[in-house]
């Protein structure tokens, strides 16, 4: 009998090292030295080094002074991520929606877009579509006290064009540029 286990066990551990031990060690240092910062998380630092967060999860902002990311069925938790399951015929998620829209509605701004009152997906998409983040150039120049003129070129060079898709604004990108009043008086002076 142990003349059949000891192979079994052979076979065991041979295969415990390679899925276990290599395969993860040699992806974990390709990965490292090919895609060294999406590998660490792709991790947003302010202005004095301090990370603020991941450029792949949406963050809650409050307050008018900030650009808000789409709305999240999971509160922005990670760990309970996902869709709200509401089926458009729900009145509970056309109630939620006309809540949505009724906080973000500005004074002459048109329709809120739809990205900024209906949740995606995983419930943390960090982006927005560039008409959506102008959509609240106004209310955050209010806030703020700052230009709508200087907050559209802010907008403006936070626009991403990825490889295959439409073009978007990290949230987050925007108002760590937002936070930093260097981006703000650079915006200033600039054509």
């Amino acid at each position: 009998m142990f003349k059949q286990i000891r192979p079994a066990l052979s076979v065991l551990a041979f295969m415990t090292l390679i899925t276990g031990v290599i395969y993860p060690l040699s992806v974990t240092a390709i990965a490292q030295l090919a895609f060294p910062e999406q590998a660490n998380g792709s991790l947003l630092r302010d202005a004095t080094g301090e990370v603020r967060g991941s450029r792949l999860l949406a963050q809650n902002f409050e307050g008018a002074q900030w650009f808000q990311p789409r709305p999240s069925a999971a509160a922005f938790a990670t760990v309970a991520s996902g869709a709200s399951n509401l089926a458009p015929s729900n009145p509970a998620l056309a109630e939620r929606i006309a809540k949505e829209a009724q906080r973000l509605l500005g004074e002459g701004q048109g329709p809120v877009p739809m990205q900024l009152v209906t949740t995606s997906a995983s419930g943390l998409d960090p982006h927005l579509s560039p008409a959506a983040a102008r959509y609240q150039i106004e209310r955050v120049a209010s806030a703020r006290g700052i230009s709508v003129a200087s907050l559209e070129r802010l907008v403006a060079q936070h626009v991403e064009k990825p490889l295959v898709g439409p073009a978007v604004v990290n949230v987050l990108a925007l108002n760590l540029a937002l936070a930093d009043n260097r981006a703000i008086a650079k915006t200033e002076t600039t054509p």
